[in-house]
This record gives C-alpha cells, structure tokens and sequence, in this order.
C-alpha cells in the first residue's frame, strides 16, 4: 500500500487522524493533514482505507501494491 496526501485539497476536518493516527497527523496552526507513514504496515492498513473513504475533501489517495 501507498498513501499519498493532497494538503491543498485537506479541508483540516481530522476525520483521518481519528480513523488512522498511526499515518496521519494535522499541523497545529491549520490544521491540514500530514502522512506520518507512506507506505502504512499491514496492521494499519483497513484504517487507512477508511480515512480515505471518509475524508471529506477527498485529500488521501491510496494505491493497493
């Protein structure tokens, strides 16, 4: 798996940091996502497809390998 991020399309609503917070955090002035973990491990991986699911700007794309 491969995530990337959009931070010009991160609308700051955190909804990923709550699903996956292994792989995503927010920078503390704006609040826009930050990728903690690329390439997430098996364990975090169900995680990070539900961030991206449910990210309402649709900022996080992931690439199953």
């Amino acid at each position: 798996m491969k995530v990337t991020v959009d931070q010009e399309m991160c609308c700051g609503a955190g909804s990923c940091v709550l699903a996956a917070p292994e792989v995503f955090d927010q920078r503390d002035e704006d609040g826009i996502v930050v990728l903690l973990d690329a390439e997430p491990a098996a364990g975090c991986r169900e995680a990070v497809r539900e961030a991206a699911a449910i990210c309402p700007a649709s900022a996080i794309t992931v690439r199953e390998d």
